[in-house]
């Protein structure tokens, strides 16, 4: 019995599939969609920093992007731009509590613990901004430095806002739109599209 051919649809969904691939990984296209997601800011004083969770494996150790908000966090603290560090980050798969992890490692630092609110219970941005608006409400403030990914703040920004704060941003490169490397270009693309999809479901849940 012999084969049928590739019908026509398949074959032109075949065509846009390799065609989208290479545009993804060999063109400049997916670093113009991370830039104009960017907010071109200056970090500002503000009465609190808070850092997004990330992620940590089941070991402890932080994931790298939630390393980087860490360090974009603490570098705000130490220039003397709020008196407050929030730590957020939940425990993953019964592992440990990132916010906690984040703590330990900022306390190593230098960092003092009357500085730092450790936060392990936000489970999504819109939990993590809720919680953070119960924090600032009992240190007295509203205007936050939020550190995220930058093609994370977006979304992030406008939950904190309807949460009730003010927002600075202060976002962090976790993916750099300059790699000229096609895996580079396409975790890129992979987390420009996972936000999409996020942005699109919080729209549609009504929650932005």
């Amino acid at each position: 019995m012999s084969e049928r051919p590739p019908s026509r649809a398949a074959m032109v969904a075949g065509a846009i599939g390799l065609a989208a691939f290479a545009v993804i990984a060999y063109t400049p296209a997916m670093a113009h969609v991370a830039w104009s997601l960017s907010p071109v800011t200056s970090p500002a004083p503000a009465d609190a920093i808070v850092v997004l969770g990330a992620g940590a494996a089941p070991d402890g150790t932080l994931s790298d992007q939630s390393l980087r908000r860490l360090v974009g966090g603490l570098v705000l603290f130490r220039r003397g731009l709020a008196p407050r560090v929030i730590l957020m980050g939940p425990g993953y798969q019964g592992g440990p509590v990132e916010a906690r992890l984040r703590s330990s490692l900022a306390g190593d630092l230098g960092v003092p613990a009357s500085a730092l609110i450790v936060e392990g219970g936000g489970l999504t941005t819109r939990h993590e901004a809720s919680l953070a608006a119960g924090h600032m409400r009992e240190l007295g403030g509203r205007r936050v430095l939020l550190v995220t990914g930058s093609h994370h703040m977006p979304r992030a920004r406008l939950l904190f806002e309807r949460a009730g704060l003010e927002v600075v941003p202060a976002p962090v490169v976790e993916v750099s739109p300059s790699t000229q490397r096609p895996e580079g270009r396409l975790d890129l693309a992979r987390a420009l599209l996972q936000e999409a999809f996020a942005r699109a479901y919080y729209r549609l849940a009504g929650y932005l």
